[in-house]
């Protein structure tokens, strides 16, 4: 964007600091002009017939105080110049950081020295937004990379079978039509995680009430087959824990957790527990401040300290690669979970348990269950809701304190109605 070229700041903060001292000597000027020369006689004996007249007095002094006011706007200019450079330095040193940064360069840093002061805190915060736009940057790119191999295999595998099925027709066609499903199956199943995953990280979906603990009993139950198949048991523990997100993203992510610790865990004789629940101030009644709480732990070899971080990462398998079996998946399980939780404004922890597994722990901020109004309630707030225009005589009758009426009493003596008629007999 091209703009006109105007005045630095430098030379505005130098004209201001002389155009304030010239105005501070001018001021003093006209004190001394208000307060001593004005009471001075304009005679030629001047006060008392000893000291000068006002007009010697003038004649001396402004001269020598027109000499001190030009002294004086140059040195406002000498010294405001001065003082203004070495005042804008440390900026000048955060602008060429900018434009470093805006050339692609986003591993310099400022690291400004001194104490505390606002252009300190500038530069921090400009070292530390480079740091994680640098994170960002190298994430996205090893993230395009692995994506790009990991599209590019089954690509790959579809065009050798094509190849070996154009170059040799005796050869079976109910296995190659096979494996291309299974090998399409898997792009196709590659491509709908990448989707998740950049929905997740766009943060563009609808916000509704949802509660952790239907979502971990549905995916519990999804899965159960599978845990059945390789001898884990399932459980489910807990209670309400509600949050507010999409329950699309939310419930892919606990599926992820539960497939995760279903896949990855011992041969036979595993174990994977779901619990749910609120953590925090005002438990009991989910107020502010409150947490709820999703954790899946599940057994399984151990994991070193130093794996763990990297789980989260795009196309990670734990120490291996690639897994062999039915269920390897893409790599993008994990990596999908930390970009809901991080849409959602949550917090995923993971811990290596002593006996082997993985504990992942995900927080949400908790949403109090609203009270269905009964309908004494929504009568009345139907009935406030009502446009109403009050007259002085409705004003009058309504706060009007009501007499008590006499009670009438029905009855009196025996074969007589209460007007006094005998009744017919």
């Amino acid at each position: 964007m091209t703009r006109r070229r105007g005045l630095s700041a430098r030379l505005k903060l130098t004209l201001s600091y002389a155009g304030f001292l010239a105005v501070a000597g001018a001021l003093l000027l006209a004190v001394v002009w208000g307060y001593l020369l004005r009471y001075v006689p304009d005679n030629p004996q001047g006060l008392l017939g000893v000291s000068p007249n006002r007009w010697l007095l003038v004649r001396t002094f402004f001269p020598a105080a027109g000499v001190a006011m030009a002294c004086l706007l140059v040195f406002g200019l000498v010294g405001g110049w001065l003082l203004a450079g070495r005042m804008l330095a440390p900026l000048h040193r955060i602008r060429d950081a900018a434009r470093r940064a805006g050339d692609g360069s986003l591993s310099h840093r400022i690291r400004m020295k001194g104490r505390q002061d606002e252009f300190r805190e500038l530069s921090d915060a400009f070292d530390s937004m480079l740091g994680r736009l640098e994170s960002h940057v190298d994430e996205q790119r090893r993230f395009a990379a692995n994506a790009s191999h990991e599209l590019r295999t089954p690509l790959a595998v579809s065009r050798a079978l094509l190849d070996v099925a154009r170059e040799d027709p005796t050869h079976d066609r109910e296995e190659l039509v096979e494996r291309l499903r299974t090998v399409n199956t898997r792009a196709i199943a590659l491509t709908e995680a990448l989707l998740v995953l950049s929905r997740g990280d766009s943060g563009t979906f609808t916000r509704e009430s949802v509660d952790l603990s239907l979502l971990a009993e549905e995916a519990a139950e999804t899965l159960l087959p599978l845990a059945e198949r390789r001898r884990i048991t399932l459980d489910v523990t807990g209670t309400a824990a509600r949050t507010s997100g999409s329950a699309e993203l939310l419930l892919r992510m606990v599926t992820n957790l539960v497939q995760n610790a279903v896949v990855h865990n011992v041969p036979a004789g595993g174990t994977v527990t779901v619990h749910t629940g609120t953590e925090g101030a005002g438990t009991g009644r989910v107020g502010t401040g409150a947490t709820s709480v999703l954790r899946v732990e599940n057994t399984g070899p151990p994991l070193a300290p130093e794996v763990v971080p990297t789980l989260t990462e795009p196309f990670q398998r734990g120490a291996t690669r690639v897994r062999t079996d039915e269920h390897a998946g893409v790599g993008l399980g994990l990596a999908i979970v930390r970009s809901v939780v991080r849409a959602h404004d949550g917090s995923l922890d993971l811990v290596a348990r002593p006996a082997g597994g993985l504990l992942a722990r995900s927080g949400f901020p908790a949403r109090p269950r609203r009270r269905r109004p009964r309908a004494r309630d929504r009568q009345r707030a139907k009935h406030r809701a009502r446009p109403r225009t009050w007259t002085r005589q409705a004003w009058r009758a309504r706060t009007r304190r009501a007499r008590p009426r006499p009670r009438r009493r029905f009855g009196g003596r025996p074969g007589r109605a209460a007007s006094g008629r005998r009744l017919p007999s």
